[in-house]
């Protein structure tokens, strides 16, 4: 199972996000579900930096991609709000495969 916790602010406000493991829909290589974590995730980090200018602390390894930004911007709000939508959409397509909570 994917695990996947939503950082959010005092204020409510997007901050940045943790996948961690591997869904286990599939072998590995053929995983729809982890493929789409993958690029959710991949695609918001590479976004953060080229679209809204920040670059978040960063920690990537095996079945893993933190994110986190300590005072994020308009911009950075935004595209971590849309991978929040595209998670939320994944977890409810594949539910028992993906669980996502907000700290």
């Amino acid at each position: 199972m994917t695990r996947v916790i939503l950082y959010h602010d005092k204020g409510g406000v997007p901050c940045g996000f943790e996948c961690r493991g591997h869904a286990g829909f599939a072998e590995e290589g053929h995983d729809i579900v982890c493929a789409a974590v993958s690029v959710l995730a991949t695609t918001c980090v590479n976004a953060l930096e080229s679209v809204a200018g920040q670059t978040p602390e960063l920690e990537t390894g095996d079945g893993l991609v933190k994110a986190h930004l300590d005072q994020p911007n308009h911009d950075a709000v935004v595209l971590l709000k849309a991978f929040e939508q595209g998670i939320q959409d994944i977890g409810q397509s594949y539910s028992k495969y993906i669980r996502i909570t907000v700290r």
